[in-house]
């Protein structure tokens, strides 16, 4: 099932979309994995703080992310990764560790990964261990109006 959030944002921005139900998974590789979507299309979500104050990554999950190239990226600014009892109230209506990479829709800047953007299509968690969502990921970059960075490293 979609966060209701998610779900309404994407039905009224008119967004071509697809839902698919997996078995429960972690982490992004086995999300990847379980749903037989490669990890180069899997979208994983990771929740930083940036100068202090909450912000999402959204990249490959066939890669990880580099704070040292992000602080650069981002003139400097101070970055870490966040912990999740920093950001588990954000996000009432998801999982832990499974929401979707709109952060605007809960008051939280997004970056995303470059090498995303040549993909014809992404898949991400929808707000639950066991649901994603699969989308053009032009569709995905004109909603979520993400500022784009490179700088992953491959795991």
């Amino acid at each position: 099932m979609l966060s209701p959030r998610l779900h309404q944002f994407l039905d009224q921005g008119h967004a071509p979309y697809s839902t698919l139900r997996h078995e429960r998974t972690l982490t992004a590789q086995e999300t990847a994995n379980a749903a037989h979507i490669g990890n180069r299309h899997f979208a994983k979500t990771v929740m930083l703080k940036v100068d202090g104050e909450m912000a999402m990554m959204v990249m490959p999950a066939a890669y990880r992310i580099d704070l040292t190239r992000l602080s650069r990226a981002l003139g400097g600014r101070e970055v870490e990764l966040a912990q999740e009892d920093e950001f588990r109230d954000a996000f009432p209506d998801c999982e832990i560790g499974a929401m979707p990479p709109f952060g605007h829709l809960y008051g939280i800047p997004v970056y995303v990964d470059e090498r995303l953007v040549g993909q014809p299509e992404i898949a991400f968690n929808a707000g639950t261990h066991t649901d994603l969502v699969r989308m053009p990921y032009s569709e995905f970059e004109r909603l979520a109006q993400p500022e784009l960075l490179w700088l992953a490293h491959v795991m």
